[in-house]
């Protein structure tokens, strides 16, 4: 099993477990203050937690998807785990949408399959994987639709239509401007409103 961090490193490196022993040990993983771990690729992967603006960006979000979606379907910022374990992975979402039969578990570890959107905010720790991997994964599993807030490019980029290939539709636009969202939503999202703020008071 492999433990990797981006800032800080919290642990060497071990020989790899199964896919369900990870996952038991994410649950017992004692993660610093402001970071969360997921499982990449098979490796436990600790990151840091986002920035303070990210919440109204995904206040923004949630606001206009929210009158678009399907019947009995819940969009969330909670952090939720959703487990893939054909890709041996399992993520925690910034902004997620499912039917709320998904959340009828005891279990905290929620099928990635009964997914319906994700969207996800970069950070320099995970950008990578959000533009990459995690198009894969999604895809994979058939979830529907995919919303990138590249926060470090000041872009958006959705994906849909997934087959076995990966995703076959994909739209773009810089942050400002309205983002056409693909069946099964058929709507727009206005990216006004989503970059740095101005003036903040603090700068990480």
């Amino acid at each position: 099993m492999t433990l990797m961090a981006e800032r800080p490193v919290i642990s060497g490196t071990e020989p790899r477990s199964s896919f369900e022993e990870l996952l038991d040990l994410l649950d017992e993983l004692n993660v610093p203050d402001g970071y969360r771990a997921e499982i990449v690729r098979g490796s436990i992967v600790v990151s840091p937690w986002s920035k303070g603006y990210y919440h109204r960006v995904m206040r923004l979000v949630c606001a206009q998807l929210e009158p678009h979606l399907p019947e009995a379907h819940v969009i969330e910022r909670g952090p939720f785990l959703y487990t893939f374990p054909g890709a041996e992975c399992a993520y925690g979402p910034d902004i997620h949408v499912a039917h709320e039969s998904v959340f009828e578990t005891e279990s905290h570890r929620l099928d990635g399959a009964g997914l319906f959107l994700v969207a996800e905010l970069t950070s320099p720790a995970t950008r990578k994987d959000d533009l990459t991997k995690k198009v894969e994964v999604y895809a994979m599993a058939g979830v529907p639709l995919y919303l990138v807030l590249d926060m470090q490019e000041q872009r958006a980029i959705v994906h849909g239509s997934p087959s076995a290939k990966g995703y076959e539709v994909r739209f773009t636009k810089p942050f400002g401007e309205k983002l056409p969202i693909p069946d099964p939503l058929g709507c727009t999202l206005d990216t006004t409103g989503f970059g740095v703020p101005e003036n903040p008071e603090t700068k990480v």
